[in-house]
């Protein structure tokens, strides 16, 4: 058989072709490409979406924001000095981008002081994205960022 331009333009297409059908085929069945999303009811979190503008802005109103420090004993969230501890209450959320099994939420019921600890066993070393979704007398907040533990 003789090899002329015709032959190597089929064999080009057919290798192209073949390269492509091995990424996508790979992609779709390769369980270290799976992609998850950040929720379940993506739709419905949108819709919520105006009200945590609201709460963010809310927040930027305070003369000092919530702020957090990693210490041996985990993680240390500092609410605003001057507000009445006894009455802030509300929900922590860590959300790990890389692992879905590692997301978890607390709640904020109580505090003892204007602290609250997250254990050091409950994290683990990466990039965490926290949010704080707090209330205090009438007034919702919310505290969004992303960090590295």
């Amino acid at each position: 058989m003789k090899f002329n331009w015709g032959t190597g333009v089929v064999l080009a297409f057919v290798g192209f072709i073949s390269f492509i059908m091995y990424f996508v085929i790979t992609m779709f069945v390769d369980e270290r490409y799976e992609s998850e999303l950040v929720t379940e009811d993506y739709y419905g979190a949108e819709l919520q979406y105006q009200n945590d503008i609201n709460k963010l802005n809310k927040s930027n109103e305070l003369s000092a924001n919530i702020s957090y420090t990693r210490t041996d004993a985990g993680l240390k969230i500092d609410f605003p000095e001057g507000l009445d501890y006894k009455t802030i209450t509300g929900k922590v959320f860590l959300y790990r981008p890389s692992n879905k099994q590692l997301d978890f939420e607390t709640s904020i019921v109580s505090l003892s002081n204007s602290t609250l600890l997250i254990p050091d066993k409950r994290l683990v070393d990466g990039r965490w994205n926290i949010k704080i979704d707090w209330q205090y007398k009438g007034n919702s907040y919310l505290f969004k960022e992303s960090i590295s533990y």
